[in-house]
C-alpha cells in the first residue's frame, strides 16, 4: 500500500513508484472468445512477452448493458451493433474457469487480474487478484466503488471519457471506502483509438492534478511497429502499461483489432529497458565519464606570446585555448592586470602560481 503523502503502491510482489520499470497489464479481456485452452494460452504468451499481468473481464451481459445499448466502437472492425448481444458472445466463464485462470497465472509466475462489472464478480474474484481494475466506464458507478473499496485491495482506475470532479470523486469514493492505493491510468475511450487522439498529455495533467497518486496509461491505439506510442507514455511517468492482448491481431470484431501480440509486448520491454538507461537521474552535475572531456576539451587561459619575469599580462598577451588543465576563462578578468613571477614560453598554459598581483 501506499502512504497518502507518497507516490507508491505495490501490486502483488511487486512495487510501483516513480522510479520502477512499467507495471504492465496485458488486457486479455474476452479475446479468448470462450475457450479455456486459449485463455491459458494468451496467459503463457502475455508471461513469455514479459508482462506482469494477465487480465481478463468480469460480467454477465445481463447485468452490464440494457437489450437496447447501441454500439460505441468502430463498426467496421466490429460489426455488432449492440452491446448487450456482444457482451452476450464472451460471457461463457464461471467462478471456476477465473479459479483455472488464476491458478495458471500463479504456476507462471504472472499476476491474475479481471475486471469485475458487478457485485457478484467483486465477491467472486476478490480471493484471487493482488489489485482491482475498474474500467473507465463505471468511474461514476458508485454502488461498484464502494464494493471494490471495501475489499481493502489496491484499485487500478481508468479515466477515459471522464473529467477532472469525475476523477476526483471517485478516488474520494474508494479512499473512503476503505481503498488505500488507487492508480489513475490516462486512457481515451474509443475503439480503436487514432493518434492524434491519444492526448498522452493527459498523463502530465494527471500527475500535476493528483500528485499522491501513481499515473499510468491504458492505451486502444493500433500498436505502431516501434510501440513509440506506449514508450512515449512510459517516459512522460506512466508506471502502469495496460494494452489489449491477443495471439492474432488479424483476427475479426472485438479487441482483437487494437490489441498488442508477445513480440509487440517484447518490442515494448526492449524499448523500456533502453530508454530507462538512457534516462538517468534529474540531478544537475556532470558524470563521471565526463571528467576527461570536461578536463581535455574545455579551455585555459594561454600565453600568446613569451613573455619575462615580471612583465603585465594584458588582453593582448594571452588567449583561450585546449586542454583545460590551467586558469579557466572564467577567470578572465582576475588574470588581466596581474605580472608573471618567472619567464613564460609562448603557448605556455597558465597556471595560478606562474602569476602575482599587478601594480596598484
Amino acid at each position: 500500500m501506499r502512504s497518502r503523502d507518497r507516490m507508491e503502491m505495490t501490486i502483488g510482489s511487486t512495487p510501483i513508484n516513480s522510479e520502477s520499470a512499467p507495471y504492465v497489464i496485458a488486457e486479455i479481456g474476452v479475446n479468448h472468445e470462450g475457450s479455456i485452452e486459449l485463455a491459458m494460452e494468451l496467459v503463457d504468451q502475455a508471461w513469455r512477452g514479459g508482462a506482469n499481468a494477465a487480465k481478463f473481464q468480469t460480467y454477465k451481459a445481463e447485468t452490464l448493458a440494457s437489450v437496447n445499448s447501441p454500439a460505441y466502437w468502430d463498426l467496421q472492425s466490429e460489426p455488432t451493433t449492440s452491446q448487450f448481444e456482444l457482451f452476450k458472445k464472451y460471457d461463457a466463464f464461471s467462478e471456476a474457469e477465473y479459479k483455472a485462470l488464476a491458478e495458471h497465472c500463479k504456476a507462471r509466475g504472472i499476476d491474475f487480474m479481471s475486471t469485475p462489472f458487478d457485485h457478484q464478480a467483486v465477491d467472486m474474484l476478490e480471493p484471487l487478484v493482488p489489485a482491482f481494475k475498474i474500467a473507465s466506464a463505471d468511474i461514476t458507478n458508485v454502488p461498484l466503488l464502494r464494493r471494490v473499496a471495501a475489499t481493502g485491495k489496491p484499485v487500478i482506475l481508468s479515466t477515459g471519457a471522464a473529467d477532472l470532479d469525475e476523477i476526483s470523486a471517485a478516488v474520494e469514493e474508494l479512499s473512503q471506502g476503505g481503498c488505500e492505493a488507487v492508480a489513475l491510468l490516462h486512457c481515451v475511450l474509443e475503439y480503436p483509438c487514432p493518434y492524434e487522439d491519444a492526448n498522452l498529455g493527459m498523463i502530465d495533467g494527471l500527475r500535476r492534478a493528483f500528485p499522491g497518486n501513481i499515473v499510468g496509461y491504458s492505451d486502444h491505439t493500433r500498436p505502431d511497429p516501434a510501440m513509440m506510442i506506449l514508450s512515449a507514455a512510459y517516459l512522460k511517468g506512466a508506471r502502469i502499461i495496460e494494452k489489449h492482448f491477443t495471439h492474432d491481431k488479424t483476427l475479426p470484431g472485438n479487441d482483437h483489432y487494437h490489441a498488442m501480440n508477445e513480440a509487440d509486448l517484447r518490442k515494448f520491454l526492449s524499448q523500456v529497458a533502453l530508454l530507462s538507461e538512457a534516462e538517468g537521474a534529474g540531478e544537475i552535475r556532470y558524470l563521471e565519464s565526463e571528467e576527461s572531456a570536461r578536463l581535455n576539451a574545455r579551455r585555459s587561459i594561454v600565453l600568446a606570446r613569451s613573455l619575462d619575469a615580471g612583465e603585465l599580462i594584458n588582453e593582448l598577451s594571452v588567449i583561450c585555448k585546449r586542454p583545460g588543465t590551467g586558469i579557466s576563462p572564467r577567470h578572465w578578468d582576475e588574470v588581466i592586470g596581474m605580472t608573471t613571477v618567472r619567464q613564460l614560453e609562448a603557448d605556455h598554459v597558465l597556471q595560478w602560481e606562474d602569476l602575482a598581483p599587478g601594480p596598484e
